[in-house]
């Protein structure tokens, strides 16, 4: 399903700046943050499974929240700030958003922050 850098999908100007600068939209603006549908996100840009809708709950901070991703496809590093861990597609390195823990708003205690930009939706498809 993931495309090779030969064929990523077309990027546009806010999407590049999230995907590629490591932007971040505005809090409740994303297409996906009161988004319910079943299905899978993918990366925008070279559609790499990242998340279950399964995992995705409600965080009430503004962006599409999950608390686990698709395990081997999201690369977690340390943030240039130093504080915050960042969240990349494992494919491209696409920015997606960041991670945080011990907020204790599901069991699995961790909620990925997600720009809605950084993802695509493919509906009624499951994991596995």
């Amino acid at each position: 399903m993931a495309k090779t850098k030969e064929n990523w999908n077309a990027l546009n100007e806010n999407e590049r700046n999230i995907i590629e600068n490591k932007g971040t939209e505005y809090p409740f603006s994303g297409a996906y943050n009161d988004f319910k549908e079943k299905g899978l996100y993918v990366c925008k840009r070279c559609e790499h499974p990242l998340y279950s809708s399964d995992a995705k709950f409600e965080s009430g901070c503004g962006w599409p929240s999950f608390d686990t991703e698709i395990t081997g496809n999201v690369k977690q590093i340390l943030d240039a700030d130093g504080r915050r861990v960042e969240i990349l597609c494992n494919q491209c390195n696409g920015h997606l958003g960041h991670v945080f823990r011990g907020e204790m708003l599901t069991s699995k205690n961790t909620r990925h922050c997600v720009n809605s930009l950084s993802m695509l939706f493919v509906p009624n498809h499951r994991e596995g």
